[in-house]
């Protein structure tokens, strides 16, 4: 969706104050080189979610919603990024490591221009612009984030910018009051507007960019004097001076999370998105509405996804592979043709070879198939490496684990290894070697041997019948 600057979308070409360009009423070009810092609102309670894990670390697409955002903004190469926490500051500080995020405590719930003053001093000595998020509005695009610090740097100079959007049903969101050119008349609480206020259908986001230099000047002058009792951040907007701008976005785009059902509604919203770009750059998925995937999937041109797989983080599949139905594929890489299920799981360090099989009720953990080796029914393959053109046959397992730790199984290239067999690691099974049905290995199998790991078949005739005579017998003599 693009993003509309002042009113609705024309196809004029214009240029404005400070050099940027503008298609109709379109930001298409030059980003802001001025210093960017980021402060994220995460101190809300989060009681709606019912739950011991802070709102913004519940999950979409395998990921935490703040770490969505958190990607995003890295992205614009920001130079000091600040979350601002209330309760469960211990498990966000643990999320964001690594991140160089600071973490500020907004030790009481006064507003959002509260939350946003708690992080002051960590902004200490940074210039430049501060884009204002939500944590739980992860889904913010770069691409609306650089429009916001675009509009802010334009030549009228902007106090700030509003992101806003139209959503179907307005209901309690704030509401901007704007003119024709996206200038800010007034922006209103819903609880504070009056019936013709709330007949708007432009609506406050809450997300904003303002320059460093008046965030905190601006933020000593507003007072608490609200239905709420609160210091709104948006109420910087409406302080004597400067004007305004606001930009709009798509409400899909915008849309929070505060309880289970939303979080539902926006990870449907983005694996929908995930779905159409898996296709447009050239996957096949058979039954779009039941593939699921995770943040970081990577595919190929050319796959083929059958109804109902699922994708948790770190898959990679490359180009011509296909994956049958009701398959489940994490921290996996699958190479070029080959073939998947349907009904296995690959499991984080699986790594199957160029037109390799893993087939019916097969599990892969921290195991690699060579190239066009086999695995294609019912076998458990972990710690383990299988050589090129190997086959796997039905009801094979690697014991890896004693109850204490776990070895390795190196199955050579062009081995066969036959139906329900046991392979007792640490083993190592030779090039083009034969282990036969029903083996249980405890030792090496050395290239191109045959190992028999079973007793003698012995035959008793008339064993059978005489034994179902004698079971007869005294069954009808319980009775």
């Amino acid at each position: 969706m693009p993003l509309i600057l002042y009113g609705k979308a024309n196809s004029n070409m214009a240029q404005v104050p400070g050099g940027y360009e503008i298609q109709g009423n379109i930001v298409t070009n030059a980003a802001s080189e001025r210093p960017l810092a980021v402060i994220i609102l995460a101190a809300g309670q989060g009681t709606r979610m019912k739950s011991a894990t802070h709102k913004v670390l519940h999950p979409i697409a395998g990921r935490p919603m703040l770490l969505h955002l958190l990607a995003t903004v890295e992205s614009l190469g920001v130079e000091r990024k600040v979350v601002v926490v209330g309760a469960g500051r211990d498990q966000v500080e643990a999320a964001v490591a690594g991140h160089g995020v600071d973490i500020v405590v907004q030790a009481q719930q006064l507003g959002t221009g509260h939350a946003v003053a708690q992080a002051h001093d960590a902004l200490s000595g940074v210039a430049g612009d501060v884009l204002i998020l939500y944590g739980d509005v992860p889904l913010v695009r770069a691409e609306t984030m650089r429009a916001m610090i675009e509009r802010l740097n334009m030549g009228d100079a902007p106090r700030s910018v509003v992101l806003g959007f139209r959503p179907d049903d307005a209901a309690a969101y704030g509401r901007i009051i704007a003119d024709g050119q996206g200038l800010i008349g007034k922006m209103v609480e819903y609880k504070d507007a009056s019936p013709e206020e709330r007949a708007v259908t432009l609506c406050n986001s809450g997300l904003m960019a303002v320059r460093m230099s008046d965030l905190f000047i601006l933020l000593d002058q507003i007072g608490n004097d609200n239905a709420a009792g609160e210091y709104y951040l948006p109420d910087i907007v409406m302080l004597p001076g400067a004007q305004s701008a606001v930009i709009e976005t798509d409400a899909e785009e915008v849309v929070g999370v505060n309880s289970r059902i939303e979080l539902a509604g926006v990870e449907a919203s983005w694996q929908a998105r995930r779905r159409i770009e898996a296709m447009r750059e050239g996957a096949s998925l058979i039954a779009p509405e039941t593939v699921f995937f995770a943040h970081d999937t990577v595919l190929g041109r050319d796959v083929v996804i059958e109804p109902h797989v699922v994708f948790g983080p770190g898959v990679v599949i490359e180009d011509g592979v296909t994956i049958h139905s009701f398959s489940h594929i994490e921290g996996a890489i699958v190479r070029s043709g080959a073939e998947i299920g349907p009904y296995a799981r690959l499991r984080p360090g699986a790594d199957i070879g160029t037109r390799a099989k893993v087939g019916n009720f097969v599990e892969i953990k921290k195991a690699t198939l060579g190239e066009g080796a086999k695995a294609n029914h019912l076998s458990y393959i972990g710690d383990a490496s299988v050589g090129p053109g190997a086959n796997i046959g039905a009801g094979t397992i690697t014991c890896n684990y004693d109850g204490f730790f776990k070895y390795r199984t190196e199955i050579g290239a062009g081995a066969f290894i036959g139906s329900n067999s046991a392979l007792v690691a640490p083993v190592k099974v030779g090039d083009g070697a034969i282990v036969a049905a029903g083996s249980v290995l405890t030792s090496d199998v050395g290239a191109d041997a045959l190992a028999l790991v079973r007793p003698a078949q012995q035959e008793k005739p008339g064993w059978a019948k005489r034994f179902r005579e004698a079971m007869t017998a005294k069954k009808k003599a319980e009775k």
